[in-house]
């Protein structure tokens, strides 16, 4: 994974000027392609005043959780936590959503906007130990990028 690529990537999508849907679900894209081990790539965001998350755009097959509500799930968690949650065997999570049996690995990384947690990044991957320091490095860009235009 060449991380300067994937930046340099981010910031030509992020720098179109295409809508705030079309530069996310560009990412989502690029990232579910790029990234061998990034099986499902989406984001979720707050739904309005609720205590919930409402999935927006995605890459990877369709998933039934498009609502999660706060503290429920790995996202629900980071929802609550604002930190970031790496979940290297999802076997091993009491607090798991189960978004598919090929699921093995899972990450998420808020967003945050005038240091209000506003969304996340969620990857899934159908690998165990799936996930690198590097791999949220270049995912905490990712959010930092995007804050700057939400």
């Amino acid at each position: 994974m060449n991380t300067n690529n994937i930046k340099n990537k981010i910031d030509l999508i992020i720098s179109n000027t295409v809508s705030l849907e079309s530069k996310l679900q560009q990412i989502c894209d690029y990232l579910k392609e790029e990234i061998a081990n990034y099986d499902w790539v989406g984001f979720y965001f707050k739904n309005g005043d609720k205590e919930e998350l409402k999935l927006a755009q995605f890459a990877g097959e369709p998933t039934e959780h498009t609502i999660i509500p706060f503290g429920k799930g790995i996202c629900g968690q980071v929802a609550v936590s604002n930190e970031n949650f790496v979940v290297q065997d999802v076997n091993a999570q009491e607090n798991y959503i189960s978004c598919g049996w090929k699921v093995k690995s899972e990450i998420v990384i808020p967003i945050f906007v005038n240091n209000e947690n506003i969304g996340q990044i969620d990857i899934d991957s159908h690998t165990l130990n799936a996930f690198t320091k590097q791999d949220e490095e270049i995912l905490e860009y990712i959010c930092k990028e995007i804050s700057s235009f939400m």
